[in-house]
């Protein structure tokens, strides 16, 4: 049996990738769901336990329940996808910090740091990123200026935060983003962070359309998004590459987790462009192995772990 924890898995292509993951044989899907009930349930895509990635406590009770549950068996995946944006960069968790920083970073980064002793030797850690990270790619997004835990979790700290407020907004999901493949980079060196050999991939999915990633930003652009996800958006998809289907990017994501895809060596990035995987070398910013090891120490003081 293969036991898979998996967060964002109750919608959009998460809901596809846990779906194939339920499906396949002899795996155990374990869930964090904001809207479960108030204890661990059964439901048709595996078993569903409580978890708002807004507050820190709430993870460290999933954390909790889950190894409660498992007793002595491994976890042999993690799957760290659920992820938003917001129009800015002005709301607060209840822990005091930038929402979109602290569900997208804070919150998958106290997880991954709690549940390490319960991860196999050679676990799966899948952590959902998104290309608008790097500013090759053209994005019409703001892209990172830094990957600062400090200025990130309290943007009024920031000199340069963007005055425009859809900018910070942007800029707060990008680096984010960025800090996904920071992550995954400190999780597949053991000597810097942890004493576990892990395969850490940093996923991106390109443009999935339809699914509730848009679902705080206003009124149009819900609507734009949630209409580019039906038969209406194959035109737009067929002149730009970075888009793929919910069946795409949740087979997909759910074959990494499952090890039916492996990385190449020393490869942790990967791709995925009108359903097709690729490996490219990582962005300049997510080269940096003293941004990784700063992010991981700076995270872990935020959370209130040791380095």
């Amino acid at each position: 049996m293969s036991v898979i924890v998996m967060t964002g898995g109750t919608s959009g292509f998460g809901a596809t990738a846990a779906e194939r993951m339920r499906s396949s044989d002899g795996v155990r899907l374990m869930l964090g769901a904001r809207g479960a009930a108030s204890g661990p349930q059964d439901t048709p895509d595996g078993e569903s336990v409580p978890l708002d990635l807004a507050s820190l406590d709430s993870v460290r009770g999933f954390a909790a329940t889950v190894t409660t549950l498992l007793g002595e068996t491994p976890i042999d995946a993690l799957v760290l996808n659920a992820g938003l944006i917001r129009p800015t960069a002005t709301d607060r968790t209840v822990d005091g910090f930038e929402t979109t920083f602290a569900v997208n970073h804070l919150a998958h980064y106290l997880l991954a740091r709690l549940l390490l002793p319960s991860l196999a030797d050679q676990a799966i850690v899948v952590l959902t990123t998104s290309g608008t990270h790097d500013p090759a790619t053209g994005s019409s997004l703001a892209t990172p200026r830094h990957a600062d835990a400090q200025l990130l979790a309290y943007p009024d700290q920031d000199p340069e935060v963007d005055s425009r407020a859809r900018k910070a907004g942007e800029h707060a999901y990008t680096a984010s983003k960025l800090c996904a493949v920071l992550t995954a980079r400190s999780l597949s060196e053991p000597y810097n962070t942890h004493p576990r050999l892990l395969t850490a991939i940093a996923f991106c999915p390109g443009q999935v359309f339809g699914t509730g990633l848009a679902r705080n930003l206003s009124r149009p652009l819900r609507t734009v998004w949630s209409l580019l996800g039906t038969p209406l958006g194959r035109p737009v998809r067929a002149v730009n590459r970075n888009f793929n289907t919910r069946a795409e990017a949740g087979n997909t994501l759910a074959d990494l987790a499952l090890g039916r895809i492996s990385p190449p060596d020393r490869h942790l990035y990967a791709t995925l462009r009108r359903g097709k995987l690729s490996w490219p070398d990582l962005a300049e910013m997510a080269q940096k192995e003293e941004l990784a090891q700063a992010l991981w120490t700076d995270s872990a003081k935020l959370v209130g772990l040791p380095d």
